[in-house]
């Protein structure tokens, strides 16, 4: 078992070389609901899911496409198969970022969003950041950057159940699937 793990829908994962049909939404809402932002240190459980539904909501209030809101909802999915390393000891990790974007890549890939392009790229990162800031402010009252960013709604930061959260994951990403469809 050194090169596969098993996730919560009982499939064969490599992350070290993710397959497409391996990938499951409904093993990255389960793990992102029960994984803690910022490695657990805030004031009580936030969950990454419930990051990844407010980056959704954010982009969504901003006006920007449902594949934006889909890649924003998407954006920390590599997490649920190999977790996530706090930015300081990231940045010190190359290969490290080499696997999650290769992996990260083969989530977009298999939910359609194979085709992102540099600016819309850049608009998920400007919202992740912009929640990250949020986040701090809110749930460890510290500001971890110096200027105002722009943000169009309240937040729920509050301690929610993880089964609500991955509930609400799947509903948003089975509203925008169908709606990119239609």
């Amino acid at each position: 078992m050194s090169d596969y793990m098993i996730t919560y829908s009982k499939i064969k994962f490599y992350p070290l070389q993710p397959a497409k049909e391996d990938i499951s939404i409904i093993d990255i809402a389960h793990a992102l609901s029960l994984i803690s932002r910022a490695n657990g240190h805030l004031k009580h459980f936030y969950s990454v899911a419930q990051h990844s539904i407010n980056c959704c909501k954010e982009a969504k209030n901003r006006g920007y496409s449902e594949k934006i809101q889909l890649a924003c909802l998407l954006h920390d999915a590599s997490e649920s198969y190999i977790s996530d390393i706090i930015r300081p000891v990231k940045k010190n990790l190359p290969n490290y970022f080499l696997i999650e974007s290769k992996l990260q890549q083969t989530i977009y890939e298999h939910f359609g969003l194979f085709d992102l392009d540099n600016n819309e790229c850049q608009i998920i990162g400007e919202v992740d950041d912009m929640l990250l800031h949020q986040e701090f402010e809110e749930l460890m009252d510290i500001k971890i950057l110096d200027c105002t960013l722009q943000k169009s709604d309240k937040f729920d930061f509050s301690l929610r159940d993880c089964r609500s959260i991955e509930k609400e994951f799947l509903n948003i990403f089975h509203l925008l699937q169908r709606d990119r469809k239609s």
